[in-house]
C-alpha cells in the first residue's frame, strides 16, 4: 500500500504527519513500514541518520528519493510482502515527475493551516491529485491548531474541502512535537495524534494479508 503525504505549500506539516504516521504503524500495529523522503529539505532523513548515529534501533527505513528514481525504488518495495510505503512529497507540484507518484497511491494525506495561503495550495493540491488519481481516498489534516486562536473562516473552508475528501480529526499545536524522531513519539503528544491515527488505520488500511 502506497500513502501520500503532501501539500504544495511549505511548513504545513508534512514530514511530522509522515513521521507520526510511520511511528504508529511501525511501533503500535506492528507493521512493516518503509518511508521515502521527497520533501527539499530531507528533514526525515536527517532524523533518521542522527538516530543511526546515536545506535538506537531502527523501526523502519527511511530512504531519499528523486523524482527519477522514485519507479525502480516502488517497484524493489512493492516486492516485499505486507509493506507499507510512506512518502513524504515534495512542496511543489510543477514537476510532471510527480504524476507516477500520485498515480502509484492508495491514500493521500493533506495536513493544513487555516490560513488563506495555506487554504488556496491546499485546494489547489487536492484539485491536482484527484484530476491525477480519483481512485485514492484524499484526507485532509487541519494541523497546529492553536486553542487560542478563532479561525473566522473555519466552516466555510471545511465545507470547500469536503467536496474533494474527508475532514479528519484535527492536530493541536504543541511545542512537544519538536522532540519527534524516527525512533519514537513523545507520550507527552499521544493523547492529541491518536484519534487521526487510529481513524487512519482502522478505516483506510488494510489488515496485513488483505488486499
Amino acid at each position: 500500500m502506497v500513502i501520500l503525504i503532501g501539500n504544495q505549500k511549505g511548513g504545513a506539516g508534512k514530514s511530522t504527519l509522515t513521521l507520526l504516521l510511520a511511528n504508529y504503524l511501525s511501533q503500535v500495529r506492528k507493521r512493516r513500514i518503509t518511508v521515502l523522503d521527497m520533501d527539499y529539505q530531507q528533514s526525515i532523513v536527517t532524523k533518521y541518520e542522527k538516530a543511526k548515529v546515536l545506535e538506537n534501533p531502527e523501526p523502519y527505513e527511511v530512504i531519499p528519493c528523486d523524482l527519477k528514481h522514485f519507479p525502480i525504488l516502488l517497484e524493489a518495495i512493492q516486492r516485499k510482502k505486507g509493506e507499507l510505503l510512506l512518502i513524504d512529497l515534495p512542496g511543489k507540484m510543477d514537476d510532471d515527475g510527480l504524476i507516477p507518484v500520485f498515480l502509484s497511491a492508495d491514500l493521500i494525506l493533506c495536513p493544513f493551516n487555516y490560513d488563506e495561503f495555506s487554504v488556496d495550495s491546499t485546494l489547489l493540491f487536492a484539485m491536482v491529485t484527484q484530476r491525477i488519481n480519483n481512485r485514492a481516498p484524499l484526507l485532509f489534516v487541519p494541523n497546529r491548531i492553536k486553542s487560542t486562536v478563532r479561525y473566522e473562516t473555519r466552516q466555510q473552508v471545511d465545507q470547500v474541502l469536503e467536496r474533494f475528501g474527508k475532514l479528519c480529526p484535527a492536530i493541536a499545536d504543541r511545542v512537544d512535537f519538536q522532540r519527534l524522531n524516527t525512533n519514537e513519539t513523545p507520550a507527552i503528544v499521544l493523547p492529541v495524534v491518536l484519534p487521526l491515527l487510529e481513524l487512519i488505520y482502522e478505516k483506510y488500511i488494510p489488515r496485513e494479508g488483505v488486499s
